[in-house]
């Protein structure tokens, strides 16, 4: 239950503003505004709020494409990706740590990398963050869940292209994190539908953070996860301790190999795995991933996300972030505290360093520019995941995706992952990539030397915004 503050009535706001993107003046004006579900019997149930910022200049948009973007959590509003990379105005990323992450505090600049100039952008706070409600919590059921949420997320889709005349122009969706989920399974309504046909089709989707997955649940890809954890592991011991002279990309796809060829007919033996073969896979696990023989010895040589942030950087006290493993905190003294759920593995340095900055500039800065002016509470996140509805009718996330490329024979994707991240990690999405069946000449992978947030930084804001130019503008 969320605490309440005021009474709940729908707002719409809108401003105009103009800003210089490569060189040119770009006019735009935005509508921010709350998109209401009601129930069978016309009350209000929940909103799923949304910022819409238009090209003001343009005259024929049906050619123009409009980019549909969110967090994911479950729970999560879209405060990262709508000003860590997406908006007109964005964190400004100053000085860096010793570890290459920028420090706060933070102040809003002009994001001069903004896409605006070539689409329109729609930023959408799923029901129950953000400014969005859940106004009856009984409905919960109806909501929060992968394909509630997928289905009330097209249904938004619907409405907002019927509201703003633009069912001809090109529709992409990015989605970050759970906003994979999320996006891979619109498409699918979009194309076929669940329970009803949605008629939408989406040119294209932008992939970050990846947790488009081939398993319709999660218990499915147990076995193959602690092999494609090793890449991630291997840039995480580089990036710490640098034990070879090659390249992170390099020595994580190294490791990767290896844990192909090696670590998975090993964790298959099980038990039967002895004497130098053994020791063989245990010498090769230390030097990829840096954690020590115990940690491999008390866990049957199988490693996982948790306790791997507790081992990379032992050497040096320190306990690496799940989100963005170059941030780091000391170890808990005594080390017992780290194994504890909420104190030890709890404790990510990289979510807490980010969460009440980002939201500070949203609310501090962007929302007034933006004409919002409201008493509501704004809900940054919610720990929906721990009740979350992950059942998946029929097709499978990546059969989603896969399913409707077959039927849109130009729709693309542009997956996007940084190599610190221990929350999606790349061998995963390489996983997903090798048994999705996915159009491969319609698919495009990107990696960054950051965390789950590609965009953290001003070289990595800059790049992520031109690969996404590049992937929207390729013909």
């Amino acid at each position: 239950m969320i605490l309440k503050t005021d009474v709940f009535t729908p707002q719409r706001f809108t401003s105009e503003g103009k800003v210089t993107l490569r060189g040119k003046t770009v006019p735009f004006n935005t509508v921010c505004e709350d998109n209401v579900f009601y129930g069978d019997d016309g009350t209000p149930e929940a909103s799923l709020f949304s910022y819409s910022y238009f090209r003001s200049d343009v005259k024929d948009t049906s050619d123009r494409p409009v980019l549909f973007c969110f967090n994911g959590g479950p729970g999560s509003s879209s405060t990262m990706v709508h000003v860590g990379f997406l908006g007109p105005y964005r964190v400004k990323y100053g000085e860096v740590d010793a570890a290459g992450v920028p420090l706060p505090p933070y102040e809003a600049c002009v994001n001069e990398d903004c896409l605006l100039d070539i689409a329109d952008i729609v930023i959408m706070d799923a029901i129950g963050t953000g400014y969005g409600r859940l106004l009856d919590e009984s409905k919960k059921d109806k909501y929060w869940g992968t394909e509630p949420d997928a289905e009330a997320s097209v249904t938004f889709v619907q409405k907002w292209l019927t509201r703003y005349d633009r069912w001809k122009s090109p529709k992409y969706i990015v989605g970050e994190s759970y906003g994979c989920t999320r996006g891979a399974k619109m498409i699918g309504m979009g194309a076929f539908g669940t329970d009803r046909s949605y008629g939408v089709a989406f040119d294209g989707a932008v992939f970050i953070g990846n947790t488009v997955n081939t398993f319709k649940n999660r218990l499915e890809g147990a076995f193959i996860a602690p092999v494609t954890l090793v890449p991630t592991a291997a840039s995480i011991n580089w990036y710490h301790n640098r034990p070879v002279k090659k390249s992170c990309e390099d020595f994580a796809k190294e490791a990767a190999a290896w844990a192909e060829a090696e670590y998975l007919p090993a964790l298959y033996k099980g038990e039967d795995l002895a004497g130098r073969d053994r020791e063989k896979i245990i010498k090769k696990l230390m030097y990829y991933t840096g954690v020590s023989r115990k940690y491999l010895e008390d866990r049957d040589l199988v490693i996982e996300p948790i306790g791997i942030r507790s081992e990379i950087a032992a050497a040096k006290g320190l306990h690496v972030g799940r989100l963005d493993a170059r941030v780091t905190r000391p170890l808990y003294e005594p080390l017992v505290i780290e194994n504890d759920p909420e104190r030890g593995m709890g404790n990510d340095p990289s979510a807490a360093k980010y969460d009440p900055l980002f939201e500070g500039v949203l609310l501090g800065t962007v929302a007034p520019m933006l004409g919002i002016d409201t008493q509501r509470n704004f809900i940054s996140s919610r720990h929906l995941w721990k009740t979350w509805n992950r059942e998946v009718k029929g097709r499978s996330t990546a059969e989603c995706v896969s399913d409707a490329m077959r039927n849109f024979p130009n729709m693309r994707l542009l997956f996007m992952n940084g190599w610190y991240d221990l929350a999606t990690t790349t061998g995963a999405m390489w996983y997903m990539l090798s048994h999705s069946h996915l159009p491969k000449d319609r698919v495009d992978v990107r990696y960054y030397e950051t965390g789950h947030m590609v965009y953290l930084g001003e070289d990595k804001v800059k790049k992520v915004n031109d690969d996404i130019r590049e992937f929207l503008t390729k013909k």
